[in-house]
């Protein structure tokens, strides 16, 4: 991943988006790193993955605490103001 200053970032913005197009780009202030820019599509890809990872781990639970006994009802009633 190759990295660029923030002032790179902003003079040559142009070539900034045409680089992104091939790999990330890593954009450094003093010496931090503060953004990293992406093409759509692995922007896309990133956060596809992340929703699958999501449902995965909500249907673990879900099943999960089905094993255990927990209802749908008992469910509402933990989650409710008076629970």
């Amino acid at each position: 991943m190759q990295t660029i200053t923030a002032n790179e970032a902003k003079t040559r913005f142009g070539e900034l988006i045409d680089r992104v197009q091939r790999e990330p780009v890593r954009v450094t202030r003093r010496n931090r790193v503060v953004s990293v820019m992406v093409s759509p599509e692995d922007y896309a890809a990133m956060r596809a993955f992340y929703a699958d990872r999501l449902a995965s781990t909500l249907r673990e639970t879900a099943n999960e605490a089905a094993q255990k006994g927990l209802t749908d009802s008992e469910l509402e009633r933990l989650l409710s103001d008076e629970g």
